[in-house]
């Protein structure tokens, strides 16, 4: 134990300056970001496709998805019992973005993280309310672009900033040209350059704005390597999955734990991301064959039903609920790593 600094995010302490990255079709729900709360981090729940559980999804996808936001940050708050930060990750890209983000407000979370896109128009849609908002970004580039704009717009800047490198698992933020070259001592220099141009608008702006870095954060050296960089905290996804309180299926875990490190691939999403997965039977079928869309589930902004080769919803959902061979299995790059079963409190020991 280090007794390293504590998160703040405006008027908000995570006593332990971790976040727990969003991971949807259901990964991190209630159970998951409620516990991490718990302990004293930032808990994170996805919206994405929250309410496919619901009895009318097929039918009604926004107000099952809604419905199941609603349900779930409740359901997070009396596990965290108050401690900690509880967030919502919102990816830029989902249709409705704009209702999704009102409903997060209206359902009183502490904090909107958000990425796979610019979140340009996130200051106008959480107006006179007490959340705060986090953009992901990837490079200087995007975070030049964002926080001008928001500056220009708006007249503030981020609560907090998210730095994802390359290593993250999901969807990515960076071509599979810049993830077949990029080099990871590089990518410090990156995250470098954020932390100095997130300091300019904190000193404008008269407030602290604290940096998490995430993407491939495993252990508690990787904290001590983003604190050296003039980070404030870390984003970590895929070592929240092999938990006992993760949302998963057992057997979503359990392929976590099976994974090899030559199992890891970049996968080309029917939403025209690239992302990192792993190797299954499913991931070599759809390079082969398109596979039949039923339905669509009105998820993503950029996918068309009539030219994607799978439907993304369906096969993330058929991983989570267990259906692994049938299934996408979105990781980090460091999910061969991942050898047992523990709990939240026993990671979140390890990181204060």
């Amino acid at each position: 134990m280090k007794n390293r600094k504590p998160l703040v995010i405006g008027n908000l302490t995570a006593r332990i300056p971790v976040i727990q990255g969003g991971m949807g079709v259901g990964i991190s729900l209630s159970s998951l970001a409620g516990s991490v709360a718990a302990c004293g981090g930032v808990g994170v729940i996805s919206t994405a496709q929250i309410g496919w559980r619901e009895a009318d999804f097929c039918k009604n996808p926004l107000e099952a998805n809604f419905r199941a936001m609603k349900k779930e940050i409740l359901k997070a708050r009396q596990i965290s019992e108050g401690k900690g930060i509880l967030g919502v990750n919102i990816m830029v890209a989902t249709q409705h973005y704009k209702e999704y983000v009102k409903e997060a407000v209206k359902n009183g979370v502490d904090l909107i993280i958000s990425g796979a896109g610019l979140p340009v128009d996130l200051p106008g849609l959480v107006q006179g309310s007490k959340t705060k908002i986090a953009p992901i970004i990837s490079s200087l580039k995007s975070a030049k672009v964002l926080c001008k704009m928001w500056d220009r717009k708006y007249q503030t800047a981020p609560d907090l900033v998210v730095i994802e490198g390359p290593k993250a698992g999901g969807h990515l933020g960076f071509s599979r040209e810049e993830l077949e070259t990029i080099d990871e001592l590089g990518y410090d220099e990156v995250i470098r350059s954020v932390v100095k141009l997130v300091r300019e608008y904190a000193d404008k702006y008269k407030k602290k704005i604290p940096v998490a870095v995430a993407g491939g954060i495993f252990k508690s050296e990787d904290l001590d390597h983003a604190l050296e960089l003039g980070a404030d905290g870390v984003q970590l996804g895929t070592r929240f999955v092999t938990t006992k309180e993760c949302d998963a299926s057992m057997e979503y875990k359990q392929s976590y734990l099976d994974a090899r490190q030559e199992d890891v691939c970049i996968v080309q999403s029917p939403v025209g991301m690239p992302g990192r997965a792993i190797q299954n039977e499913f991931v070599q079928r759809v390079q082969r064959e398109k596979l039949p869309i039923r339905r669509c589930h009105h998820c993503i902004v950029t996918c068309s039903p009539k030219e994607i080769p799978y439907c993304i919803t369906d096969a993330l959902v058929n991983a989570v609920e267990g259906n692994t061979k049938e299934g996408l299995l979105f990781c980090g790059a460091n999910v061969w790593r991942c050898d047992r079963i523990e709990t939240v409190a026993e990671i979140m020991e390890e990181f204060q």
